[in-house]
């Protein structure tokens, strides 16, 4: 962005030129070539290999996607933006959630549909797993709603240190559910492709997982931005996104928990 942009804000403004969101986008390509890939093609390191180029294609566009963010945000000064880029920002993460929302339906759809339409659900041949760290993965996600909330009432009222200390702790919270989650696929006796029960489950818990894992990078961002002294009481936006899509990856995991553990 140019320097008039940063001296002078204005209601719209045309971004800079950035190789960023479309690496971000060929990543997620590859990343969707690779699971087709591990799904239909031998062999399997083929895919396993492709999607771990999308993947990291993803994380590199990503971070340097952020990085232009917060360089622009620095260079405001923290202060608050006109009311048209504050809706901008807030409309797009709604409406970027929102698209989150359609895929987790169309996933939980199929999930419905199948078990309907099958006499036994899990079928006969599938050995379920505990649920011992499924409720406890409920314990650490809805604990880590309850400390991001505090953090944001911490943001608000001008408490950096206690802010700090709760976005820590939510993000440890994620990564102890992610420990958990990898535990439970590996004693999992059934795989991706052990019929529909099998795909439907690991497509619901594992995008749910894969979600768990971008709101922790999201928080550990927002943490280190934080003990930078980044956000102030009245412009913290980057902070309520991921703290919304924290909020997210929480309620959805209760309807998994829900309707894919205890029923």
């Amino acid at each position: 962005m140019s320097d008039a942009h940063h001296h002078a804000d204005h209601d719209f403004f045309v971004p800079a030129p950035s190789l960023w969101p479309p690496l971000t986008c060929l990543g997620a390509g590859v990343l969707m070539a690779g699971i087709v890939l591990l799904l239909h093609a031998t062999p399997a390191i083929l895919g396993q290999g492709t999607i771990t180029v999308g993947l990291l294609t993803i994380l590199l566009g990503a971070a340097g996607w952020f990085k232009d963010l917060i360089n622009e945000s620095r260079a405001r000064g923290f202060k608050a933006v006109p009311l048209v880029l504050d809706l901008g920002n807030r409309y797009g993460m709604i409406f970027f959630i929102a698209s989150e929302v359609m895929f987790f339906s169309a996933f939980f759809a199929a999930y419905f549909y199948l078990r309907m339409h099958n006499a036994a659900w899990p079928p006969a041949n599938i050995a379920t797993l505990s649920i011992d760290l499924p409720i406890i993965n409920t314990l650490l996600l809805l604990t880590s709603g309850a400390t991001i909330t505090w953090a944001h009432h911490a943001v608000l009222h001008g408490r950096r240190s206690e802010a700090i200390l709760a976005t820590f702790l939510t993000w440890q919270l994620g990564v102890f559910f992610l420990v958990c989650q990898a535990v439970e696929y590996h004693h999992a006796a059934y795989t991706l492709s052990s019929g529909v029960y099998g795909t439907t489950f690991f497509m619901l818990t594992g995008f749910h997982g894969f979600h768990v894992f971008v709101g922790t990078l999201l928080l550990m961002v927002t943490h280190w931005r934080l003990t930078r002294g980044d956000f102030s009481r009245n412009q913290h936006f980057f902070f309520e996104a991921a703290a919304w899509y924290w909020h997210f990856v929480d309620v959805v995991w209760i309807g998994l928990f829900l309707f894919v553990y205890v029923l």
